[in-house]
């Protein structure tokens, strides 16, 4: 035996989704036998679902993972496979991949590099087991090793890292290619950032090649508990050449990638890759676990790729993958995947978008369209109708979009013709239902009623921010009224450069169950809103009536016409803003070092007029944390993530860094 088929399985899991959890892993292990595969990798957690967060630590679902593990095992008939779940061992639960063949489990592999940066929160609920350790558990009645396992299965000898694992310096594939490993496997549960997926592609290549061996990672696919995304993208390479790259962010339940490896041309480079005395033995550092198993027979093509919606993906690497707008592509599909798998998950019945006119709402309604052409180009529009099971099927096979989004346009007299035009066309043209409402006669009662408590009358000239609070408030119950008679799921519109500064109003344009944009800068909003309008993803193409947006200056429309509000002018140029942002928050440099980073990329700015907005910055940063906190859910895009729950911590009662802004204001005095 030198050739065997190798695959990966990408799956849509939810977490404590018993039955549909087991039914997506069963379904790929069958797509699995039936393609010939001998080895198959499925995600981290892939039984319990990454995202259980504390109840991870609950007995019950330890133990029900341990129940849906045995009932799973004895479908590995014919293959081998690994299980992803919650294991307690002495006292401690571990994240861990059980491994079985041929309907029989062989062990217990515990991950030994947790992931606690970010949005991760792994060591609050798993320990780190000990490289080179090996203890013994009992499952259904079979003692097992636990721990640092190498397993021998018919001549071929299999080891793991567990996504992390093989993140740091310290890679637990160096220590097992020195026992011997032919193939390592990644069960992963990788959340989604712009350009990650060619830091994954790196250390898959990198792992082939430097410990000589076949390599399969995997990865969870789809929003599977709320905040992270996951695009899914699995990775097959042996000897340092990548010999598939799976689809990313599809919409289907479970996709399976398939490649031959050849272990005896990953033997013969490990020969002479490494020096004896580099070898260890079979028995150092962790335990090696055998296994008789006859491999099964491997014909059929090089590489092939299914999925639970047929045969629809072709192998190989898109070309938008490599192209110049890769991140709007990126974007154009990871938020659509995530609004598709909230909306069914969640059981709502369909999306409302209190649609401005605004750059802002409008990309959100342009993602949902995008969420119906791209989940309608892969499963098909009866697919993708199945897969919503609470939507009238019906109705939507004549008008899906109508069916999935309807958006109102909320206007006071100080609304504009152009923003009231450009609304309408955006929702004509995503085939979203059009709704109009005036809310002046609920503004005007809140100020009277108001106004004769206090004893006096409101005027711009002193009560300027109040007058347009009430106005942004005046849209929440109306809009959340909508939202609850059609058991839909309300989107807020607010951008991360609006949390950064606050420039939101609570209870009124943060009205929401789930914030879609709220992971990403206006300033690349408003790129990508003018890529989509003249490009589009591929495969999809644009979406022209955007320009009525495109053409517009971002504006509240919350003073009278004659103020000419502005964005820009209430705060200060987006991308100045964008900039003081990434170097404050994610940098995290002090107002000084801010104003040195920023100088240099806005020469046409003076200094001082610098140094004022990032002192602004700060300010309202400082004021507004109470805000972030309160927020609704945001998808996670990239490590400048604001998400107080997942990503930025940042005390509520702070110093408003009342010394570092003196220091700043000293510095550009003496300039």
């Amino acid at each position: 035996m030198n050739r065997l088929r190798l695959a990966a399985a990408a799956l849509n899991q939810t977490p404590m989704a018993w039955e549909t959890n087991r039914r997506n892993v069963l379904a790929a292990i069958a797509a699995a036998r039936d393609e010939s595969v001998g080895l198959l990798c499925l995600p981290e957690l892939c039984l319990t679902g990454y995202g259980c967060e504390d109840m991870f630590l609950a007995p019950g679902v330890q133990r029900t993972a341990v129940e849906m593990l045995v009932e799973c095992v004895p479908e590995t008939r014919g293959l081998a496979t690994c299980f992803g779940l919650p294991v307690f061992f002495e006292g401690a639960v571990y994240n861990a991949a059980a491994f079985a063949c041929n309907g029989r489990l062989l062990g217990v592999v515990a991950k030994q590099h947790l992931a606690g940066d970010g949005i991760h929160y792994e060591p609050r609920w798993f320990r780190r087991w000990q490289p080179g350790a090996v203890g013994e558990i009992e499952i259904a009645g079979q003692t097992l090793p636990i721990g640092d396992l190498l397993f021998d299965v018919g001549g071929v000898r299999i080891g793991f890292e567990i996504c992390r694992d093989a993140w740091v310096a310290d890679r637990t594939g160096a220590r097992l290619a020195q026992r011997g490993a032919d193939i390592l496997l990644n069960p992963s549960a990788s959340h989604f950032a712009f350009a990650k997926q060619e830091i994954r592609e790196r250390f898959v290549l990198d792992g082939s090649r430097a410990f000589c061996v076949s390599y399969a990672y995997c990865n969870l696919l789809g929003n599977e508990s709320g905040r992270a995304i996951f695009d899914g993208g699995t990775l097959l390479a042996s000897g340092g050449k990548m010999l598939l790259r799976g689809p990313r962010f599809s919409f289907a339940d479970w996709l399976l990638t398939t490649a031959l490896v050849d272990v005896t041309a990953t033997r013969r480079a490990r020969t002479a890759f490494y020096e004896e005395s580099e070898l260890l033995s079979v028995s150092e550092g962790g335990l090696t676990a055998p296994a008789d198993f006859h491999w099964p027979e491997s014909g059929g093509e090089a590489v092939t790729v299914r999925s639970s919606a047929g045969d629809a993906h072709t192998p190989g690497h898109p070309q938008w993958e490599t192209d110049e707008h890769c991140k709007e592509e990126e974007f154009a599909r990871s938020v659509p995947l995530a609004l598709f798998d909230y909306m069914r998950k969640s059981q709502a019945r369909q999306f409302v978008v209190s649609l401005s006119g605004g750059a802002d709402s409008s990309a959100v309604a342009a993602m949902v369209h995008l969420m119906v052409q791209l989940g309608t180009s892969e499963l098909g529009l009866a697919g993708l109708i199945a897969k919503l099971p609470v939507v009238d099927s019906a109705e939507a096979n004549r008008d899906l979009a109508r069916q999935l989004l309807s958006c109102v346009y909320q206007s006071t007299r100080n609304s504009g013709e152009v923003t009231r035009n450009a609304a309408r066309t955006v929702a004509e043209a995503v085939g979203a239902e059009f709704i109009e409402w005036n809310v002046d006669a609920m503004v005007d009662g809140y100020v009277t009623t108001v106004s004769q408590a206090v004893g006096r009358e409101f005027s711009w000239e002193f009560d300027d921010v109040a007058l347009q609070n009430i106005q942004a408030r005046a849209r929440g119950p109306g809009i959340w009224l909508l939202a609850n008679l059609r058991g839909a799921l309300l989107l807020t519109t607010s951008n991360r450069s609006e949390a950064a500064v606050g420039y939101a109003t609570m209870d009124g344009d943060t009205c929401g169950g789930l914030a879609p944009i709220a992971g990403i800068d206006k300033a690349f909003l408003l790129d990508w809103l003018k890529w989509m309008e003249h490009s589009g993803p591929a495969g999809v193409g644009p979406l022209p009536a955007l320009s009525v947006v495109n053409n517009q200056r971002p504006t509240a429309e919350l003073r009278p016409p004659s103020a000419e509000q502005t964005d820009e002018g209430d705060l200060m140029p987006y991308r100045v803003l964008d900039a003081i942002e990434r170097a404050a928050i994610r940098d995290k440099l002090m107002p000084g070092e801010v104003w040195e980073t920023v100088r240099p990329q806005f020469p046409t700015y003076e200094a001082k007029r610098l140094a004022a907005w990032v002192e602004r910055f700060f300010q309202l940063w400082c004021r507004n944390q109470w805000k972030r906190e309160r927020y609704a859910p945001s998808f996670h895009l990239d490590d400048e993530n604001l998400d107080p729950k997942t990503w930025c911590r940042f005390p509520i009662l702070n110093s408003g860094f009342e010394r570092e802004l003196a220091e700043l204001r000293a510095r550009v005095g003496e300039n």
